[in-house]
C-alpha cells in the first residue's frame, strides 16, 4: 500500500502523542513494505522533502506559530489546511489518513481523496463538543460546528480509545469507530538503562491548563510535609511554563520540584520513568495518554483523574494504578497510596502496558487499511 499520514505537526520536530502514534506507525509499516508519506508543516532546513527509517517526510509549508495566548491559532490550521491541496495531488495513495486535529486539513484531505477517488480515514484523538465552549467562548459555536462537520467526511474512522469513541457517537449520526489505540514498544523499553536522576513522582506533559501540573505542585507541598525529602520532576514546555515555575517559587519549594523542558531523546523520557516511583498526569482532557502507557511500561503505577474526557482512566486498574478527583488533597492522598505500593505493582504494570505493543496496533491498522482499500472499490 502507499499510504498517505497527514497531521500539521512531524515528529521528532515536534513532540506529543499524536505525532509520537503516526510516527511508530509510519515506521512499522515502512518496515512492512509500505510506501508511507507523512504530510506536516515543515519544522526542518534544507530540502522540502526527507526520508527518515523508509518514511518519506513532506515539509508542505513554512512552520507557522501552534499557538497565541496558550490557544491553538486559526490562522496556522487555515495555513496548513490551503498549503495541503497541491502537494498531495501531486502524488497518487492507496489511502490517506487524517489526524482529525485541527480540523480544517480533514477537508483538504477530503477533496483529495474525492479527486483522486482514494478513500479517506479519520483518525480521532479526542472530542471536544461543549468544551468548545469553554475554550472559545461564545465563538466556540464555530469550532463544536468544524467538528461535526468532520465527523460527517468520511465513515472510515479511527479513534484512539474507547472513550474517544463513545464521544465520537455523539457527533455522528452513524459511527462504528474502530478502536486502534496508541502503543508501547515494550522490547526496547525494557533495554533502557533507568536515568541516574531520581524522583519519586515524574509529571511529563505539555504544560497547558488542561494538564494541571499546579494541581501537581500543590499536592507536592501537602506531602512535603510528611515527607520533606519527597522529590518531583515537570517534563515539559507550553504556555503555563511560566505561571508553574512562579507557583514553585511562590511556595518555596524549587529544592523539591525541578523542572525541565521535553527531552530531545525520548530514550531519556524512558530512562527518567524508570527511575522514578510514580507517574503522576491529572489531565481533564486526554485522548489516550500515551506518556502513562509509557509509565506502566516502565513499571510505575499512574495517578490521574477520573474524568469523563480524560482516556487515561481507560488504562488504570487497581492493580496499575489510581483514580482520583480533581482536587489537591485526593491527589496527594493517592500519590500517597502509589507511593506506598510501587514497588508491588511493578509486575502487573508492566504486563497491562503489553497489551498495547506498537506491533500488534501495526497489524491492525494495516489490516484495517486492507479492508478500507477493499470495500471502496
Amino acid at each position: 500500500m502507499k499510504i498517505a499520514f497527514v497531521y500539521d505537526v512531524i515528529y521528532p520536530f515536534v513532540k506529543g502523542g499524536v505525532e509520537k502514534r503516526v510516527w511508530e506507525l509510519a515506521v512499522r509499516l515502512s518496515r512492512r513494505g509500505h510506501d508511507v508519506h507523512l504530510f506536516g508543516m515543515k519544522f526542518w532546513d534544507g530540502d522540502d522533502i526527507l526520508i527518515r527509517d523508509g518514511v518519506f517526510l513532506h515539509g508542505i509549508c513554512p512552520a507557522q506559530k501552534l499557538y497565541d495566548s496558550g490557544k491553538r491559532t486559526i490562522w496556522q490550521a487555515l495555513y496548513f489546511s490551503m498549503c495541503l491541496i497541491s502537494p498531495l495531488l501531486k502524488e497518487r495513495f492507496d489511502i490517506i489518513d487524517c489526524q482529525q486535529f485541527p480540523y480544517l486539513s480533514s477537508f483538504s484531505a477530503k477533496l483529495f481523496s474525492i479527486l483522486k477517488k482514494i478513500p479517506l480515514v479519520i483518525t480521532w484523538h479526542e472530542v471536544w463538543d461543549n468544551y468548545w465552549y469553554e475554550y472559545l467562548g461564545w465563538k466556540g459555536f464555530a469550532g463544536k460546528y468544524t467538528e461535526r462537520m468532520v465527523a460527517g467526511l468520511t465513515p472510515h474512522t479511527i479513534a484512539v480509545s474507547k472513550t474517544t469513541a463513545n464521544s465520537l457517537k455523539i457527533l455522528a449520526i452513524s459511527s462504528d469507530s474502530k478502536i486502534i489505540p496508541n502503543g508501547v514498544d515494550l522490547q526496547k523499553i525494557q533495554t533502557i538503562s533507568p536515568s541516574d536522576s531520581f524522583s519519586d513522582i515524574t509529571f511529563a506533559g505539555r504544560l497547558i491548563g488542561e494538564k494541571h501540573a499546579d494541581t501537581v505542585i500543590n499536592a507536592v507541598e501537602l506531602l512535603k510535609n510528611k515527607n520533606p525529602d519527597i522529590r518531583a520532576l515537570i517534563i515539559g514546555d507550553g504556555p503555563e511554563h511560566d505561571r508553574i515555575k512562579n507557583l514553585i517559587d511562590d511556595k518555596k519549594i524549587g529544592s523539591s520540584i525541578h523542572m525541565t523542558g521535553f527531552y530531545p531523546n525520548h530514550d531519556d523520557l524512558i530512562a527518567q520513568l524508570k527511575s522514578s516511583k510514580v507517574f503522576v498526569l491529572p489531565s481533564t482532557r486526554e485522548g489516550f495518554g500515551i506518556t502513562a502507557l509509557e509509565a506502566l511500561a516502565c513499571g510505575i503505577p499512574v495517578v490521574t483523574v477520573d474524568h469523563s474526557a480524560n482516556a487515561i482512566r481507560d488504562l488504570i486498574t487497581e492493580k496499575n494504578g489510581f483514580l482520583c478527583s480533581l482536587s489537591v488533597q485526593d491527589l496527594s492522598q493517592k500519590i500517597g497510596l502509589a507511593l506506598q505500593h510501587y514497588l508491588s505493582m511493578r509486575d502487573d504494570c508492566i504486563a497491562s502496558a503489553a497489551l498495547f505493543d506498537w506491533d500488534s496496533i501495526t497489524s491492525d491498522i494495516e489490516s484495517y487499511y486492507q479492508s478500507v482499500i477493499e470495500s471502496y472499490r
